[in-house]
């Protein structure tokens, strides 16, 4: 399905803290030729008394007449009810991440999408950037060498959330950045988690994801309860070491000349490794917003017919790990995704009667 050749109408549902950023941007997008603001606080409200400055309405049903494609940046749980009552409309979503909270919620989201023709994208804003594309190219290029390990950090104090845990809210963005540097999908997660202030949701966690066909393991810190804001993955190899910092004003890819060399067969006790240091490399990695890369991506997928650089299926594989995170949680086991991955007919049905009700 095309977009009008005048441009494309855009919605974007929840005009809070990230819903207001996908306006700015949208609103400056090429191909775009009206963005709508949804929420219900909008009811009775004109745009002007909205404060959002663009068309306001107090429900998705209300603006789908006048749009051509979705933009979904509610929370989780709605996820899945108005990305399928969109789609059931011929509308082009973009669903902030993740996806949805169950797997067949996602899978849903997903075949609903390829049944109608329509673009479906999940919002793995990291993804689009810059610095991340570098470290995938430095691992997939083996200039690190033999990957070992990736440490994945996203530290703070707060924002504590009412409705989930701080895995659903905050790893699923050092799930997707590990799958889409590594080039593949964990085969098993297991978790440790903590509530320490939150009465019913883990506000501290800690992940492990084994991409056993890659030998590469990955380690996630998450926190709501952290002094400091950290925003940071290394990535550990056999020649190299590099780090992303997403948080520093340069510099945010730093190339380490730095490896521990084991003792050739039979060479001696361990105590014999070697070390090699050298120098620190900063390689340059010009600047672009990404959530304006995602969302013109989205624009552009929609205009040319293309499929989206990151889609469904995507959105599919980091649900499908951020469950077996929360099986993992609740009973103290590795999960693998095969587990949750195959799903019944029966429990997509009822994951789609419950989306559509939801």
């Amino acid at each position: 399905m095309r977009a009008q050749p005048e441009g494309i109408r855009v919605a974007v549902v929840g005009v809070g803290h990230w819903g207001s950023r996908h306006l700015r941007v949208l609103r400056s997008a090429t191909g775009v030729s009206a963005v709508v603001g949804v929420d219900e606080r909008f009811s009775g409200a004109d745009s002007q008394q909205a404060g959002v400055g663009v068309a306001a309405y107090a429900s998705l049903e209300e603006a789908l007449p006048h749009v051509d494609a979705v933009v979904i940046a509610t929370p989780p749980a709605s996820h899945p009810g108005l990305g399928l009552t969109a789609i059931a409309a011929g509308k082009h979503v973009l669903v902030e991440k993740p996806l949805a909270t169950t797997t067949d919620a996602a899978r849903a989201l997903v075949e609903a999408a390829d049944a109608a023709g329509v673009v479906l994208m999940p919002g793995h804003t990291f993804e689009h950037n810059a610095a991340v594309r570098k470290l995938r190219d430095l691992v997939r290029d083996c200039q690190l060498g033999r990957v070992f390990y990736l440490d994945c950090a996203r530290l703070n104090l707060g924002l504590y959330q009412s409705d989930v845990n701080v895995i659903l809210d905050l790893a699923a963005h050092d799930i997707s950045i590990a799958n889409f540097v590594l080039g593949s999908r964990p085969a098993t997660v297991e978790v440790w988690g903590s509530r320490y202030v939150h009465p019913e949701h883990e506000d501290v966690a800690y992940l492990r994801l084994d991409y056993a066909d890659l030998g590469v393991r990955a380690n996630i810190h998450v926190s709501w309860l952290y002094p400091t804001k950290v925003r940071r993955i290394t990535a550990v190899g056999s020649k190299r070491m590099a780090t992303y910092d997403d948080l520093a004003d340069a510099e945010r890819i730093r190339v380490f000349d730095r490896s521990a060399i084991p003792p050739d067969e039979g060479d001696g006790p361990l105590s014999h490794i070697a070390y090699h240091l050298g120098d620190v490399v900063s390689p340059f990695v010009p600047f672009a917003e990404p959530l304006a890369v995602q969302d013109q991506h989205f624009i552009d997928c929609i205009g040319n017919g293309s499929p989206p650089a990151v889609d469904g299926s995507n959105g599919l594989a980091v649900v499908q790990a951020l469950e077996c995170a929360q099986i993992s949680l609740r009973e103290q086991r590795p999960v693998a995704l095969a587990e949750v991955a195959r799903g019944s007919p029966a429990a997509r049905g009822a994951a789609l009667a419950g989306a559509r009700h939801g």
